[in-house]
């Protein structure tokens, strides 16, 4: 371990948080595209940046090379994702050693959804786990990492309420996570609400909000529904009459800084943006909020 504080302590202890997600590519001009986007937003000093894990440990070594490379070449934090879906314990612990190799000292560790959606049964890997708090106690045991965890400010799908799911998340606290970033949500009182259920659980884990801004509508409601959120009808409102992609996208971003003006008048620690490997609508909203490089 170096001396450099971690993200849960910055998360907690610092300045409002600035954060970024990017996704593997699937091939060259998708690489091209990822390392652009990482350019436009290096300079902006983000807390961290995560890359995503593909289901079933589909990106597994992709994952783990480009976030060792962010954290080779460039200036940022790096955090790779983990999930137990498809693989032992042994498994999971190389895969932690791998990432401590590539340079990377950050995990967001998920429990992953089944290859049918986050709605879908349950089965645990052979030798695997079965929780992410299981995920979190091996990786915390194992030393040396930041730990950041996924939150729901809909709920999981899969919980039995809002308040058995805010139960779950302070688990993962308790068994070694950091900080906590959320799924994509539209409305603000959503995610204070679920700040609130964690606090009147006994936890108080940082919970970074995640932003997905609306840059193609059926995208967003595909990817919502897959993460078992809902795109409010107060928000598909604000786009009726809308056919042109331009006025779209333009709509999407002003509801996207909207949010983020309300939830960080509302105490939230900073903004966690799902980038989808494209910097250009992000950019848009840091310039409405009027945050520089």
């Amino acid at each position: 371990m170096t001396d450099k504080p971690t993200i849960g302590q910055l998360v907690r202890d610092g300045e409002r948080s600035i954060s970024f997600e990017f996704m593997p590519p699937r091939d060259a001009a998708g690489a091209e595209q990822l390392w652009s986007a990482i350019r436009d937003l290096e300079p902006y000093q983000p807390t961290f940046v995560s890359v995503t894990y593909g289901a079933g440990g589909s990106t597994r070594d992709t994952t783990v090379q480009i976030t060792g490379r962010i954290a080779r070449e460039t200036s940022m934090r790096a955090m790779g994702h983990l999930t137990c879906v498809g693989h032992t314990r042994e498994e999971l612990v190389a895969i932690v050693e791998s990432y401590r190799a590539a340079g990377v000292r950050n995990i967001m560790a998920l429990r992953g959804d089944p290859k049918d959606g986050p709605s879908a049964p349950w089965t645990s890997t052979p030798g695997g786990l079965t929780y992410a708090s299981e995920l979190v106690e091996l990786v915390h045991g194992l030393g040396g990492f930041s730990i950041g965890v996924a939150a729901f400010p809909e709920g999981h799908p899969a919980a039995e309420s809002r308040e058995q799911d805010a139960q779950v998340l302070a688990a993962k606290a308790a068994a070694g996570a950091d900080f906590a970033v959320t799924q994509l949500f539209f409305r603000p009182a959503d995610y204070f609400d679920l700040v609130e259920r964690v606090r009147a659980a006994g936890s108080d884990i940082p919970i970074l909000p995640g932003i997905m801004p609306i840059t193609n509508l059926g995208s967003v409601r595909r990817m919502a529904d897959l993460s078992g959120a809902e795109v409010p009808a107060s928000v598909l409102a604000r786009f009726d009459g809308l056919t042109e992609p331009a006025d779209v996208r333009r709509e999407g971003v002003r509801l996207a800084t909207e949010l983020c003006q309300d939830l960080l008048a509302g105490g939230a620690p900073g903004l966690h943006f799902y980038t989808l490997n494209r910097s250009r609508a992000t950019l848009e909203i840091f310039e409405a909020l009027k945050i520089t490089a």
